[in-house]
């Protein structure tokens, strides 16, 4: 009885220690002129099941996708954090990249505080670069795990 009880609890402990949980904080920053773009941070506080937005297609070519609505995919409990545009008038603000940088670390640090381990970071950047280029953003996505 004994032997059982302890390889019982032995598997409830790896089930425990394998168990992850992830999450995705998200900035963007505008890299529109003048600052009149939107920057902001991120969080979603509620979760979305993958599952009920997927379709299968069995020939390659019929989807039923067209059945899921927009707000079926929209959650509507996020944090969103204010942050400052790249650009000023007079050209980019490397007061404001500071400044955000000092917003950014100051959630990542209270994700570490509440045990979320840093584990990726990647960014990207969307600008239509023409003549007349008024419009873009840089995104950047931190990948958390907890166990």
């Amino acid at each position: 009885m004994r032997k059982i009880t302890i390889l019982s609890l032995m598997l409830l402990a790896s089930s425990i220690a394998f168990a992850q949980e992830y999450k995705i904080i998200t900035t963007v920053e505008s890299i529109v002129p003048l600052g009149i773009g939107r920057s902001r941070m991120l969080d979603a506080k509620e979760s979305s099941d993958y599952k009920n937005l997927t379709t299968a297609r069995v020939d390659g070519k019929k989807s039923d996708q067209g059945d899921i609505k927009r707000e079926d995919i929209k959650i509507n409990n996020f944090e969103e954090t204010k942050l400052l545009n790249f650009y000023s008038a007079v050209g980019i603000n490397f007061q404001n990249i500071a400044s955000n940088d000092a917003v950014v670390t100051s959630k990542l640090n209270e994700m570490a505080k509440e045990g979320w381990e840093l584990m990726f970071v990647t960014s990207g950047v969307e600008s239509e670069a023409g003549k007349q280029d008024g419009e873009g953003i840089f995104i950047t996505r931190y990948v958390f795990k907890k166990k």
